[in-house]
């Protein structure tokens, strides 16, 4: 499915009935919205021993290339740290909002390394207008475009990249793990307000300069060097790999447009089958659907409701998108692409090009 802007105003729903009241106490009658607090407790027990092992085994490695078969597995074990963190700042965890809170805040800065608060700015304004033009942060066009007009005002080095950027998204991402590091502390030193900028501080410093210390002390300086750059490429990857097909090439809201809940989070959502093995590599968010309409849903419930809500949009005729994991991948790469034409020259005589003529 390639990206579309919506260009008319979606049916209101019910003056005396909400659509969405309805969907919410089909999904209430399951018991789907407890929360899952000893799945997450023994998902971060199994991610903790994890890495544990992931540090024994570079202990035992000592002075040898062979560490670097483990940065695979470090960043691994990062990712689904964050989305445990994901999941605990979206009251998926605990009942108590301060237990989540406190648990999603020491998770990311502590242990995966990058601000809770920035994230948590971010990840709400995305949630309340997901692929909105001028409200959704992950559509704001920076390096990578995500609409036409803005690829249309690029120069230089940005306009040959953006040409280009569906096919060099992947390899961009390597980049993205030192972008999340990055945000975390040009957020926490900002002049912006910030709660708990103290202890963000000091567990993003305690973490940030305490790995690279570890790694110096269980191996050489360059074979650590190029572990932790193994490490950050991979967790860049890993991130955007998960995230990406969420919602890039879905139809994006213009500015201004009047969209119900329902329609405005389902239409541009995308999820990703697979099963339970897809559950844990994408850390929930292959249920992206149900995940935006129900944001405090535990993991673990997310299938049961996927049935509910796909039966529910058919009755509706509201498009309900479900693809395959690498079918999604296509449809990112194509997107992005074809929002990248819009930065060629229009002089340019593509055929010609191919065959040597131009």
């Amino acid at each position: 499915m390639s990206s579309a802007v919506l260009d008319h105003p979606l049916p209101k729903p019910h003056p005396y009935t909400s659509e969405f009241a309805e969907l919410l106490a089909r999904v209430k009658s399951e018991g789907l919205l407890s929360r899952s607090r000893t799945y997450y407790i023994t998902l971060i027990v199994i991610l903790s021993l994890s890495l544990l092992a992931t540090l024994t085994g570079m202990y035992f490695l000592g002075n040898t290339w062979a560490q670097l078969a483990l940065a695979p597995a470090m960043a691994v074990i990062m990712t689904q740290f964050s989305f445990v963190t994901h999941e605990a700042a979206h009251r998926q965890v605990f009942s108590s909002g301060q237990a989540n809170d406190t648990t999603a805040r020491i998770l990311a800065n502590a242990v995966v390394g990058i601000s809770y608060s920035w994230w948590m700015g971010k990840h709400t304004r995305h949630h309340a207008n997901p692929n909105t033009i001028g409200k959704d942060p992950d559509i704001q066009s920076d390096f990578i475009m995500f609409q036409d007009d803005k690829a249309a005002e690029t120069k230089g080095f940005t306009k040959a990249f953006v040409k280009r950027q569906g096919w060099l998204f992947f390899p961009i991402l390597t980049l993205e793990g030192l972008n999340l590091h990055v945000q975390a502390f040009r957020r926490v030193f900002s002049k912006e307000p910030l709660k708990h900028r103290g202890t963000e501080i000091t567990l993003l410093l305690a973490r940030n300069l305490g790995y690279p210390v570890i790694l110096l002390a269980l191996m050489p300086w360059y074979i650590a060097a190029v572990f932790l750059v193994i490490h950050m490429a991979l967790f860049g990857v890993y991130m955007g790999a998960s995230f990406a097909p969420n919602h890039k090439g879905m139809p994006q809201i213009p500015a201004g447009l009047k969209v119900d809940f329902l329609r405005r989070q389902v239409m541009t959502s995308r999820n990703i089958r697979g099963g339970l093995f897809m559950d844990h590599f994408m850390g929930g968010l292959n249920y992206q659907v149900e995940h935006h309409l129900f944001p405090s849903m535990a993991r673990p419930q997310l299938h049961k409701a996927a049935r509910i809500v796909r039966e529910f949009c058919a009755e509706k005729k509201i498009a309900y998108t479900e693809t395959g994991l690498f079918q999604s991948y296509g449809i990112v790469i194509a997107y992005l692409n074809r929002v990248g034409l819009a930065a060629r020259d229009p002089f340019d005589c593509p055929p010609a090009q191919v065959l040597g003529r131009a």
